[in-house]
């Protein structure tokens, strides 16, 4: 028995004709948001029609969108619809960014357009997922990773610029003295607070900063960030810091608006707002201004009984080994030079140097140092750490000292977990911990007797202090900052005129070029 057999002729559809349409997003942060987006479907209407074998579909705009949420986005959502339809051979998109800030909902619709046989061209990045690979598709991960971290910083700036001008303290990270409560509010942290006090009498009975942190290291305390060592830089920014009074100056840092985002002082480039009673003060007003006045004379005193200028026998001769002296002429331009050249130029070719140069070369080299803190300081504190060790590793008492201050430092670490659990007493967990902290302190002291070579204590301790101004330092350095240059800097040597060495105090040695004019 013959079949019945329909023929179903070929749709009239040309295969070489590429259905395409466009998706494009203006984002709420747009200055000239109704123009771009006009332009946008305009463009794209003229390059798909423009283009041989290429039949416009749709243009598929979502306009003032945040774009986080595919959800949100009625086109977005048509067009995803049109193409489960299979009206879609083709999508143009600008940027990746454009397409969606979500990198899971972006490329969940990435799988589902490729499994579909719909390819997605993204303009700016040049990622056709026609011939999608791995590395396209990280691409596209990281460029929608860096587009959420520029979203979500901006957003975040204009949350935070918005509170500063209500008056609304803002902090992500409590000051020594205080702690976070709610999420928001400061409250005191009263073991802490009394450091804070007694920094700001010992300094107002005539203390320097470099003796307070000295004997806040010898009493055992532990700084903000749970080292051992104080610094001169970390005594006087708690000197500095006005929320020790219970106010606020907000924006003291910012970061830069490109990607990657570098934090720096803000000396000016964008509103700084000043805010009073934000929380329970430490300090009096009047002893905060006190000890800040004394900062202002000490600073502009600074060093006269023991030098006169703050380079005074600090620059040496790299051709003859003499000393620097200072010139300053009439107008005030101050110049650096060898005193044997100064007395018989022909036995130094040593020329002058300007204080504005050598002033400017520190600033360079402190600002490469921050960069690269742990691939200079890193390696040379772990060479000594290991030397140090192979020195001590056959030393029985050694062995008996290390032992103890492991069983001490268990033990502070007990008492602070049972009191954070609630178990103890606060004021019983804080004498216990002061006496572990002394017994510590003790044993290292015992421990720096018992060493074969205490020469390598000596540097690497004074090399973590180094290491520690420098972490604690500003991220960025614009302008010569004096007292950072007497905590960091040991001597410097003058190879000419142009190029001068630093040596740093615990040993290390930095040389810094004069850049051409022009370059």
């Amino acid at each position: 028995m013959s079949k019945n057999v329909t023929v179903i002729p070929p749709s009239e559809k040309n295969p070489d004709t590429l259905r395409v349409a466009a998706y494009c997003r203006v984002s709420s942060d747009s200055s000239d948001q109704l123009h771009s987006y006009a332009s946008q479907i305009r463009k794209y209407t003229e390059e798909i029609g423009q283009h041989e074998g290429w039949e416009l579909v749709d243009i598929y705009a979502d306009e003032g969108l945040t774009g986080t949420r595919m959800e949100q986005r009625e086109d977005f959502n048509r067009m995803m619809a049109d193409c489960r339809k299979g009206r879609i051979d083709k999508v143009l998109v600008k940027s990746v960014s454009r397409f969606a800030r979500n990198t899971k909902d972006c490329l969940a619709a990435l799988r589902e357009l490729m499994g579909l046989g719909v390819t997605v061209y993204f303009e700016k990045e040049n990622i056709n997922t026609e011939t999608l690979t791995t590395e396209l598709m990280v691409s596209v991960s990281g460029a929608l990773a860096q587009q959420e971290s520029i979203s979500t910083s901006q957003n975040q700036r204009i949350s935070y610029k918005r509170r500063m001008e209500r008056g609304e303290f803002i902090t992500c990270k409590a000051p020594y003295g205080y702690r976070i409560k709610d999420g928001k509010n400061l409250e005191i942290h009263e073991k802490e607070a009394a450091i804070i006090r007694l920094i700001f009498t010992r300094y107002l009975s005539g203390e320097s900063t470099t003796e307070i942190a000295a004997a806040l290291t010898d009493m055992g305390l532990r700084t903000r960030d749970g080292k051992e060592q104080w610094n001169t830089f970390a005594v006087s920014y708690i000197l500095r810091n006005e929320k020790y009074i219970g106010d606020a100056l907000c924006q003291k840092t910012l970061a830069t608006d490109s990607f990657p985002f570098i934090k720096k002082r803000n000396q000016g480039e964008k509103d700084q707002y000043y805010v009073d009673a934000t929380h329970p003060a430490i300090i009096s007003k009047e002893m905060f201004d006190r000890a800040n006045a004394l900062i202002q004379r000490r600073s502009s005193t600074r060093g006269m009984s023991k030098k006169k200028y703050l380079l005074t026998k600090t620059i040496y001769c790299g051709l003859c080994g003499s000393v620097f002296s200072r010139k300053e002429t009439k107008s005030g331009y101050v110049t650096w030079a060898c005193r044997t050249h100064n007395d018989q130029s022909r036995k130094c070719p040593m020329g002058r140097i300007p204080e504005g140069e050598i002033y400017a070369a520190f600033v360079r080299m402190y600002n490469k140092l921050k960069l690269h803190e742990g691939i200079i300081l890193k390696p040379v504190l772990t060479q000594l750490h290991d030397l140090n060790e192979a020195l001590q590793r056959d030393n029985p008492a050694m062995l008996e000292v290390n032992k103890a201050i492991a069983t001490a430092s268990e033990q502070s670490y007990k008492v602070s977990t049972l009191r954070s659990r609630g178990l103890l007493d606060e004021a019983a967990c804080s004498a216990k911990l002061l006496d572990i902290e002394a017994k510590l302190t003790e044993l290292r002291r015992e421990r720096r007797r018992l060493l074969k070579n205490e020469g390598i204590e000596e540097v690497m301790d004074t090399l973590r202090q180094t290491a520690d101004i420098i972490h604690s330092g500003p991220e960025q350095l614009d302008s010569f900052d004096e007292a950072l240059f007497s905590d960091l800097v040991e001597k410097i040597t003058a190879e000419s005129q142009t190029r001068i060495r630093f040596r740093l105090y615990g040993g290390i040695e930095l040389t810094e070029q004069r850049p051409e004019v022009g370059r």
